[in-house]
C-alpha cells in the first residue's frame, strides 16, 4: 500500500463496507491491524471479519479526515462508532442581504448564503474568522439591516459599535458600496487568496513594531502565522460541487487504468480503479476504452450524474449529460485526484507482479536505462569503476559488476595503481581500464553493455579514449556527477555528455545511485585496507624476532597500529606469546 494519507475501507466476505478509517500514512496504518497484537476485543473481531480492503489517497491528512466523515456517512459500516449521528463539521456563511454577515454554521442551506468548509480544523476556522472580523469588521446583529431604513434612521448602534468592532453601517457611518467591498475581500481570503491580507497584516504587525507596541505586534504574528497554514477548502469536500462523475484513465503498454469517483453533495461516495486489456496499443484504442469506460461506469454505480469530469476532450456526445474538460478550479482538482489514485493502482499492481517474480523488476528498471540512454540492446552487465587515494599514496581502483541489476561479487576486481605517479585520478582511470578490457579481451571474456563512470564528463572523455580510440569497442559509456555538496544530482550520457531528463527521486535514480554507492564503498574499503597494511608493516618491519607470520597475524588482529598500541598486552601476549609481546612492547614504549 502507498505510504501516503488516504482514507480506507474494509469489506466482509459479503462485499459490504464494515469499517471506514483515514490514515496520514495507508500502509503504516493498515498494516497495523494485521502485523501486531491488539488488545480491544472489538478490534480483533472487525479483524476476524475482513475479507477485502480498497483505499482512495488524497494529498493531506485533513482531507482523509473529512473523506472518511463523508464515507461514513454514506455507508454507515457496522464497526464504526464515530460521526454516524450525522453531526458534521462546521462551515462559514455569507449571508445573501445588502449588509452581508460572516458565521460559521453546522446548517447548510443555500438560500441563505454562500457556504465555505467544512473544516475539521476548528482552530483554523476560528483563526481566519478572527482575521475577517478584525481587518474588515462585517456586523456581527443578527437585525434586518436595508439600505432604506438607515437612511430613515431606525437604528441605533449596539455595543459592537462602541468597541470598534463594527464601523456602524446601520448608522451610516459606513457606507453599502464600502461594506460589501470588504465582504468581497473576506470572500477571496475564504477562497484561499490571502496574499493581499497576508500583506497587510504584516505592515500592521511592522507599524505596530516601530510604535513600540510589542504584545499588539505578536497577536498580529500569530494571526498571520494562523493565515499562512490555513486551507480554506478542500479539494474532497466541496459545496460547489453536486452530482458528478470524474473518470480519468492511466495505461502502459498493455493495460488501462480507469479511475472513477462520483461526487454527491460535494462529499465523495465512489472511487474505484478498474482494469481494461489493451490490444493495440494506439491514441485510438485509448479513446475508445475512455468512452466505453463512461458508459460501463455509470451503469455499474447506477449514476445519473448530468455532468462527467474528464482529463481530456474524447469525441462523445450523450443526451442530457454535459461532458467537461477543467483546467483550474476545484473540478480540475478532483480529476488530478482521480489520476492520482489510478497512478497509485497501477503502481500497486506493478509491486504485487514484481514480488512474485523479483527479476521482473530488474528488466523493467533495464528497460528504463535502455530507454533514456537510447541504447541498442538492454544493459543486462553494466560495470562501474572508483579511484581511491590520499595525495596520491596507496593508490587503488575498484571495479563493481551488476547483472540484471543485482551485484555479482565474484566478478569484482581490485587494482593498485602501478603506472602513475601522484593524485592524477584521470590517468589512474585509463590505466584500470585498459587493464581490465585488454585482459577481457584477452581471455574472451563477455564485455559489458554499459560502463559507468564515478564523476563527470572529465572521467567520461578519459574512459572513452581507451574504450574507442585505443581498445576500439563499442560500449556505452554513462557518468553520475555530483554537486557542490558532493550528492549524486545527473546522469551524463553521450558524446559529447548531456544530463538525461530523469528525476532524482526516481526509483531508477535511487537504483544507479545505490550502485554508485557500492563502488565506492568497495574502492574505499580496499584503500583503507591496504593503508592499514602498510602503516602496520612499517613500523614492526625492523623489530627482530618478529618474522612475516607474526605481523600477517597482528595485521588480521589488530588492522592497524594504532590498535595495537592501544591493546592490552595480555590481549597481545595470547594472540603471538609472551616473549614477541615484550619485544613488540619495547619498541611501543620506546
Amino acid at each position: 500500500m502507498p505510504q501516503k494519507p488516504g482514507s480506507y475501507q474494509f469489506y466482509d466476505n459479503e462485499g459490504t463496507i464494515i469499517y471506514v478509517g483515514k490514515a496520514k500514512n495507508l500502509k503504516n496504518r493498515v498494516s497495523s491491524y494485521f502485523l501486531k497484537e491488539v488488545d480491544r476485543y472489538k478490534t480483533k473481531v472487525l479483524v476476524s471479519k475482513i475479507y477485502d480492503l480498497s483505499y482512495t489517497i488524497v494529498d493531506t491528512e485533513e482531507d482523509a479526515l473529512l473523506l472518511e466523515n463523508s464515507l461514513i456517512k454514506q455507508y454507515k459500516p457496522k464497526y464504526n462508532i464515530l460521526l454516524k449521528d450525522g453531526k458534521t463539521y462546521p462551515s462559514i456563511c455569507v449571508t445573501n442581504e445588502p449588509f452581508p454577515r460572516v458565521f460559521k454554521t453546522r446548517t447548510i442551506n443555500k438560500k441563505w448564503g454562500t457556504y465555505f468548509g467544512p473544516y475539521s480544523h476548528i482552530g483554523s476556522m476560528y483563526a481566519i474568522l478572527e482575521v475577517i472580523n478584525k481587518v474588515y469588521k462585517p456586523r456581527r446583529c443578527q437585525q434586518i439591516i436595508t439600505p432604506e431604513n438607515v437612511k430613515e434612521g431606525k437604528y441605533k448602534p449596539c455595543l459592537e459599535y462602541h468597541l470598534k468592532n463594527c464601523d456602524g453601517c446601520c448608522i451610516g457611518k459606513q457606507s453599502q458600496e464600502e461594506y460589501r467591498e470588504n465582504i468581497r475581500q473576506a470572500i477571496e481570503i475564504l477562497k484561499g487568496k490571502n496574499r493581499e491580507i497576508i500583506a497587510l497584516l504584516k505592515d500592521k504587525m511592522m507599524t505596530l513594531a516601530e510604535k513600540l507596541e510589542f504584545e499588539k505586534a505578536e497577536e498580529v504574528k500569530q494571526q498571520i502565522l494562523q493565515l499562512e497554514s490555513y486551507s480554506s477548502k478542500s479539494e474532497v469536500v466541496s459545496h460547489t460541487i453536486n452530482n458528478v462523475d470524474v473518470i480519468t484513465l492511466t495505461d502502459d503498454e498493455k493495460v488501462a487504468f480507469i479511475n472513477y469517483i462520483h461526487v454527491m453533495n460535494g462529499q465523495i461516495n465512489h472511487s474505484f480503479t478498474f482494469e481494461y486489456k489493451k490490444i493495440y496499443d494506439t491514441e485510438e484504442e485509448r479513446k475508445d476504452i475512455l468512452q466505453r469506460a463512461i458508459i460501463e461506469m455509470r451503469e455499474r454505480f447506477n449514476s445519473d450524474a448530468k455532468e462527467v469530469i474528464l482529463q481530456e476532450n474524447i469525441d462523445i456526445e450523450m443526451e442530457g449529460i454535459t461532458i467537461t474538460v477543467p483546467e483550474r478550479g476545484d473540478k480540475h482538482h478532483l480529476v488530478e485526484l482521480s489520476l492520482l489514485n489510478g497512478k497509485q493502482y497501477k503502481l500497486d499492481k506493478l509491486k504485487r507482479t514484481e514480488k512474485l517474480n523479483p527479476e521482473q523488476r530488474g528488466v523493467r528498471l533495464m528497460k528504463e536505462i535502455q530507454k533514456h540512454l537510447n541504447l541498442s540492446k538492454l544493459p543486462v552487465q553494466i560495470e562501474l569503476f572508483d579511484n581511491s587515494n590520499i595525495s596520491g599514496s596507496d593508490a587503488v581502483a575498484a571495479c563493481v559488476v551488476f547483472k540484471k541489476l543485482k551485484p555479482s561479487k565474484k566478478d569484482y576486481r581490485k587494482y593498485n595503481i602501478k603506472t602513475v605517479t601522484g593524485p592524477d585520478d584521470y590517468a589512474s582511470m585509463q590505466e584500470v581500464v585498459r587493464r581490465r578490457y585488454s585482459r577481457m579481451i584477452e581471455e574472451g571474456t563477455p564485455l559489458p553493455d554499459l560502463i559507468i563512470t564515478d564523476g563527470g564528463k572529465g572521467q567520461m572523455s578519459v574512459v572513452r579514449e581507451v574504450i574507442e580510440d585505443e581498445l576500439h569497442l563499442d560500449i556505452a559509456i554513462a557518468g553520475l556527477a555530483k554537486d557542490n555538496k558532493h550528492r549524486t544530482n545527473e546522469l551524463l550520457y553521450g558524446n559529447p555528455p548531456v544530463t538525461i531528463g530523469m528525476k532524482t527521486d526516481s526509483e531508477l535514480f535511487r537504483t544507479l545511485t545505490r550502485m554508485q554507492d557500492e563502488v565506492h564503498r568497495f574502492a574505499i574499503t580496499f584503500h583503507r585496507d591496504k593503508r592499514s597494511k602498510h602503516a602496520l608493516h612499517s613500523e614492526l618491519d625492523d623489530i627482530k624476532g618478529i618474522g612475516e607470520k607474526t605481523k600477517e597475524t597482528l595485521l588480521k588482529h589488530f588492522k592497524s597500529v594504532k590498535r595495537l598500541k592501544e591493546a592490552k598486552f595480555e590481549e597481545v601476549a595470547n594472540l603471538i606469546g609472551e616473549h614477541k609481546a615484550k619485544l613488540i612492547q619495547l619498541i611501543i614504549d620506546s
